[in-house]
Parts: C-alpha cells; structure tokens; sequence
C-alpha cells in the first residue's frame, strides 16, 4: 500500500525534477477525525534555467545505496558540476537534522493524523489521469518557520513548515 504510493510518487518526481517542471511539493498533517490541516512542510523548488538549457542527458537522478542516508535523494548530479554529491548530501542531512529538532517548537498532535502530497507543477507538465487537483490546504491562525535550503547545480530548495498555532487551553 503505502510504499507502492510513495514509490509511485517518486517516480513522478524524478520525472518532473528532470524536465524542471516541479515548483513545489507540500507535505499536509491533517487529522483523521477533525479533517483538519495541522501542518504543511513547504519545499519549493526553483530550477537553474542555464543548467536546465544544458540537456536532460547531463542529469542522472536517484536515491543513495548507503543505509545512513535512506531518507536522502541525490537530487541531481551534473557532469562538471560546481558542487559535490557530498555537498548536496550534507545539505540535505542538514535540513533532515532541522526537520527532526522541530519537535521541540512544534505543538503535540493530540489525534491519529494522515499526510497527502501536493505538487505543484509547471502547466505544461504532464499529470497521470489517477493524480487529482486539491486545495492548497492551508492553515488558519498558523504559524509558520523557515528551515534551511539547499542547491544542486540544477535545482534550489527552500524548505519551511506551517503549523496550528496552538490554542491557550491546550498549553
């Protein structure tokens, strides 16, 4: 269930990452019983259009074989590229490492919760007829934090979470 969806999104990813027609991926928290959006972790992502002028066939995209880094992707790896895979991947740890220590300002989530994935795509990316449009699932009375970035040769991502502020009776 669960890994084939995730596999079946990051397959579309990878796709769109290398025609550049990604701007943003949002992960929502909502809650199962509430139906209501508790968290939403932003990645925008913003494409190097000289680097994206240089052809598809100097991008090759994949996750990494070694077990420490499972949850990294190397995002892109570009023949003579300014940056190093080990560069991008201490980047991408670093923000792993944030996203993790935001257990400490975020609110505890009090109800069995759920996530969607959004993607926001350039209008002439192909979409699958399975994929379905959705509200941007926002949040009222939030709260929102800027995390940190980081860039390939190719791609910048900017990362950030929004949150439900927490009422004063729940503190």
């Amino acid at each position: 269930g669960l890994v084939k969806y995730l596999d079946n999104v990051m397959s579309q990813m990878e796709s769109w990452l290398i025609d550049g027609d990604v701007q943003r991926l949002v992960v929502v928290v909502s809650g199962v019983d509430s139906g209501e959006t508790l968290e939403r972790w932003q990645f925008n992502v913003s494409v190097d259009e000289n680097e994206k002028n240089k052809g598809k066939a100097d991008v090759v995209m994949g996750g990494t074989s070694d077990e420490n880094d499972a949850s990294t992707m190397n995002i892109a790896k570009v023949k003579n590229t300014r940056k190093s895979v080990k560069e991008i991947h201490d980047e991408i740890q670093a923000i792993i490492r944030q996203i993790t220590a935001s257990v400490t300002f975020l609110p505890l989530l009090n109800e069995p919760c759920s996530f969607d994935l959004l993607v926001y795509t350039n209008k002439e990316a192909t979409v699958p007829q399975k994929w379905e449009d959705s509200d941007p699932r926002y949040i009222l009375n939030s709260q929102e934090v800027k995390l940190r970035s980081f860039t390939t040769s190719v791609h910048k991502v900017e990362s950030m979470v929004t949150y439900k502020e927490a009422d004063e009776w729940e503190l």
